[in-house]
């Protein structure tokens, strides 16, 4: 799907198209098979710019324990609760849910009494909660996020087009030198004869200097008079589903190549910037794994998928920049016909 229902151009509408591989019917994670995006978007017109992004695999609520899962760190630098038994057993437990820094431990809190409402008899739970830092345009401080933020975007989560950019997550989110926020796309492949969809949603909050299918689109160069600094922190997260049966030591290998992805946007990978990727399969626990040699295609769809998904994330958007924050270095930016780009100051 090219655009949003209400009409926002998504990046391949503007004639961003990476990879020759086909895309989902939606171009969305939404397009592996049970997979669910829920958001709740807090932005009071002033210092709150924040929210949450719920990934729910309705697997998970149908009646299996668990899905084969892993944990990729590119740079260490966050606060991913949940990531060591992951790491450990392999085993995705829980919805993923992402919000800011300094809300993550609420967030992992108000995930685990929705894990422990629905398993009364349960004494061990593993929420997934992960996080960027959105301090430069919201109060982070103020830790707005509360449980029922949380509940709203698990219980409002669907299977339909997710809605990119400046909602959930990634309300206060930058990335690259310009304004950013929740991306999504998807591939489908095919695998050993099979069709597969590898679907992904980022949360982009990270430095570097955009690039834009290989050609680097500094900030400093194509606005006259600005100021190029590097955020203090950001991150990124990735968010894989697949329903290729693939177990845990494979999906490390898929998430290693989605955070690999970030680099064609022009990532720097920053001491501060906590750089994640979170990979699950949601296919039938009775199939065995694909091949390592046949997984190329599994791997070129992650990256093109991520590659995609950044852009999209970092795509034209509609927001108005807190008066009380010093933005003069940040923008949005939009693709119009034949490369021409269109950049604004204030509100995009």
């Amino acid at each position: 799907m090219d655009n949003h229902p209400n009409g926002r151009a998504r990046a391949r509408s503007l004639g961003v198209v990476v990879g020759a591989s086909p895309t989902g019917p939606l171009n969305a994670i939404t397009d592996v098979d049970g997979v669910l995006v829920g958001h709740t978007t807090i932005d009071d017109g002033a210092g709150l710019h924040t929210g949450v992004t719920a990934v729910v695999p309705h697997q998970l609520i149908a009646g299996r324990r668990g899905l084969p899962a892993a944990v990729y760190a590119g740079n260490g630098y966050g606060k991913l609760v949940g990531s060591t038994q992951v790491d450990e057993l392999g085993v995705l437990e829980s919805s993923v849910v992402l919000t800011a820094t300094l809300s993550v431990f609420r967030a992992a809190d108000a995930l685990l009494t929705y894990l422990m409402d629905r398993r009364p008899d349960g004494l061990s739970f593993n929420p997934l909660v992960g996080e960027t830092n959105d301090g430069l345009l919201s109060d982070i401080r103020r830790r707005p996020i509360t449980g029922r933020h949380v509940l709203d975007a698990l219980e409002g989560a669907s299977g339909g087009l997710p809605a990119e950019g400046c909602v959930g997550a990634g309300t206060g989110t930058t990335a690259l030198g310009f304004k950013a926020g929740i991306g999504t796309s998807s591939r489908r492949q095919l695998v050993d004869g099979a069709p597969v969809t590898v679907g992904v949603l980022v949360q982009a909050n990270f430095g570097g200097v955009l690039t834009v299918r290989g050609v680097p689109m500094p900030v400093g160069e194509l606005i006259p008079g600005a100021v190029r600094h590097e955020q203090a922190g950001g991150s990124c997260m990735i968010v894989v589903a697949t329903d290729a049966p693939l177990d845990a030591r494979r999906l490390g290998r898929l998430a290693r190549r989605a955070v690999f992805a970030m680099g064609r946007v022009g990532a720097s990978y920053s001491h501060g910037s906590g750089d994640y990727a979170i990979a699950f399969s949601t296919a039938p626990p009775r199939l065995p794994p694909v091949p390592d040699e046949a997984l190329n295609p599994v791997f070129a769809g992650v990256m093109d998928a991520v590659e995609e998904a950044l852009l999209a994330g970092a795509g034209p958007r509609k927001f108005t920049w807190p008066a009380s924050k010093d933005t003069s270095r940040y923008r949005c930016w939009s693709q119009r016909g034949s490369g021409e780009t269109a950049l604004s100051s204030r509100s995009c």
